[in-house]
């Protein structure tokens, strides 16, 4: 079972729709595939709406594919967490995805 260790959640204002447990640029919006995260979002946000990120210690987010057990993550597709291909460093996988939806643990790397 995952679980998560936050140690730092900072506050953000949505400027478009969030998921919860996707990974968030500090703009309010779901971060760009391969780009930077500030953190994961705890809540499903609307523009307009402050919402929290976790943004050092360890995450639930929510995984766009197979992930490993301590495998490097980059930002895939609509904020979620894929394996590092070419992209920005943003955490390693603490427990294992199998498929995309899967909910996981990782460890936020700063990149912002």
């Amino acid at each position: 079972m995952a679980t998560e260790a936050p140690i730092y959640t900072i506050t953000l204002s949505a400027t478009g729709t969030v998921t919860k447990q996707r990974l968030v640029e500090v703009t309010g919006v779901h971060a760009s595939a391969a780009g930077k995260a500030i953190g994961v979002s705890r809540v499903d946000a609307v523009a307009g709406d402050n919402f929290g990120a976790h943004t050092l210690g360890t995450s639930l987010v929510e995984a766009g594919g197979a992930i490993a057990v301590g495998a490097t993550v980059e930002v895939g597709t609509n904020g979620k967490a894929v394996t590092l291909a070419a992209g920005v460093k943003v955490g390693r996988a603490l427990t294992a995805a199998s498929a995309d939806g899967d909910i996981i643990e990782i460890y936020l790397i700063p990149n912002a």
